[in-house]
């Protein structure tokens, strides 16, 4: 399944829908305003928070967590020593490690488990300005989760170039 997500409209205090490849509201991105660190929650049509995006302070490295239920559900910093400057680990609180590699900045990258594809992030499919789609390849894979590590490592990398 494809998901048509805009650029533009994760920045704090946005709210956006995100469709599906058939055009129906599929996730409801909620941009919190006022709030000390970056936070952005993904839910439902109905409301309901699937998860909620958290820019880690403090931390060594830049790292973001993904939360649901208000507990940490995933991890996703750069990776250390990695000859490719485009590429992120995803650790999930039970152990599981996501592999996160291509061109970030231009949207086009995936989304790996022990290197089965689980998404795949590109802007090929539409040609709206400003867009991109994530293609969640396994129908068993967390759409939600998957993404929430797409939003996450394009901030992070969009924050790496700027400094």
């Amino acid at each position: 399944m494809k998901y048509l997500v805009r650029d533009k409209i994760f920045a704090i205090g946005d709210d956006y829908w995100i469709e599906d490849e058939r055009g129906r509201h599929a996730f409801l991105v909620d941009g919190k305003a006022l709030r000390l660190r970056d936070t952005l929650e993904l839910k439902d049509p109905d409301g309901q928070v699937l998860v909620t995006l958290r820019q880690k302070m403090f931390s060594l490295r830049d790292a973001m967590t993904i939360e649901r239920d208000e507990r940490p559900l995933a991890t996703v910093r750069r990776k250390r020593l990695s000859l490719l400057r485009n590429h992120y680990r995803v650790t999930l609180v039970d152990g599981t490690e996501l592999d996160v590699s291509g061109r970030i900045l231009d949207r086009e990258f995936t989304v790996e488990y022990e290197g089965e594809l689980l998404a795949h992030i590109s802007r090929q499919w539409f040609h709206v300005r400003e867009t991109y789609a994530v293609n969640v390849v396994r129908e068993d894979a967390d759409a939600a989760l998957q993404i929430a590590v797409a939003v996450c490592v394009i901030r992070m990398a969009e924050r790496e170039r700027e400094d």
